[in-house]
């Protein structure tokens, strides 16, 4: 949409319509451009818990896409009656939570979707925009999750055969990749019912399977676990021991007070180490600015306890609308954007003189 150039042009959807998604379709191109060496990977992250994988042969996985936000006013300062945060901690004041980072792909421009993977029934990775993007740009794309997250896709208007669902170690094959379903382990779902009237005290908690998963995803060039939204679970050690993990993403913040949601730094740490991956990476800090957390701080509690408990694996700081290629980027730390001008003085200055600048 071509920019105004009278104020009188000037709309709220003239504004919307030129300013987002603000990175456009920049990174939307990068990935379709992106030719993935044999016996490799790559991910994008796409914020909060989001990222796009490709690989080798091409196939696109889409996990967690979430083009929603968060609070957008003061309102009357109230929680919304039932929220799994007034649950978990007997709270009644409006949670702040304000996205925090730009939208970095455009939905409604994605293509060449194999599947969209979705790990739980929460708003902030099962999103209506990208359902209905993927659904009308890739008509082929497969639409996985658990039974809860089929439900609202359904009721939102995908067809019925399109989806598939997902419990604990099921597996599909989608493309070139092998996807296999683990128990999640985010507490948070067990403690979320939308209808304010039921009362969780005193009651048994709800089925995980049936509304959270974790995925393990194979490639020819290596493998991928997501463990979505999950909290800390001595079971990660069983998935360790039973797949071979090479990188492993994780919803990691700083709680606040009363609240258990996010994986700490030490819990990041202790589930690389169960799940004996190569790589850690940390995501779900960008989004929310209640929980914003510093991702340097695993690197230093790493640097601390690496010699002495002899970890085998290194963390990583992934941006967002950043990638990570594996294997290539297993021994680095911290990723940079495209600094750009790689041609510099490749072509003569028009200076007024050289000694300007």
């Amino acid at each position: 949409m071509a920019s105004p150039k009278n104020i009188k042009d000037v709309t709220p959807e003239v504004w919307a319509k030129n300013v987002f998604p603000e990175w456009g379709t920049y990174l939307n191109e990068n990935i379709a451009d992106k030719k993935v060496p044999k016996g490799s990977f790559s991910i994008w992250w796409l914020g909060c818990m989001g990222f796009w994988l490709k690989t080798h042969e091409g196939t696109n996985i889409v996990v967690d896409m979430w083009n929603g936000t968060g609070k957008h006013t003061h309102g009357d300062g109230k929680m919304r009656m039932g929220h799994q945060m007034m649950r978990m901690a007997g709270v009644r004041e409006q949670q702040p939570n304000l996205r925090n980072r730009p939208y970095v792909i455009d939905p409604f421009a994605v293509k060449d979707v194999d599947a969209l993977l979705v790990t739980h029934t929460h708003h902030d990775h099962l999103d209506i925009y990208t359902a209905a993007a993927v659904n009308e740009n890739c008509p082929k794309a497969k639409f996985i999750g658990p039974q809860g997250v089929v439900d609202e896709w359904i009721e939102w208007g995908i067809p019925k055969e399109k989806t598939i669902v997902v419990k604990p170690n099921d597996k599909v094959e989608v493309g070139s990749t092998k996807i296999t379903a683990l128990e999640s382990f985010d507490r948070t779902e067990l403690v979320t019912e939308d209808d304010h009237n039921v009362k969780l005290a005193g009651t048994m908690p709800q089925d995980m399977s049936k509304i959270a998963v974790n995925y393990l995803i194979e490639t020819s060039g290596g493998n991928l676990y997501d463990a979505a939204d999950s909290h800390m679970s001595n079971t990660f050690t069983k998935h360790g021991n039973e797949h071979k993990i090479d990188v492993a993403l994780c919803a990691y913040g700083d709680n606040p007070r009363g609240i258990t949601d996010k994986l700490d730094d030490s819990q990041v740490l202790r589930m690389a180490e169960d799940l004996n991956t190569k790589v850690v990476i940390p995501m779900h800090w960008d989004i929310w600015d209640n929980f914003y957390a510093d991702p340097k701080d695993i690197i230093r509690l790493w640097e601390l306890k690496k010699n002495r408990l002899q970890y085998k694996f290194k963390p990583y700081i992934l941006q967002v609308g950043g990638h990570f290629d594996f294997p290539e980027d297993k021994d680095k730390f911290e990723y940079m954007y495209d600094r750009g001008f790689h041609d510099a003085f490749t072509h003569k200055p028009d200076l007024p003189f050289p000694e300007l600048l």
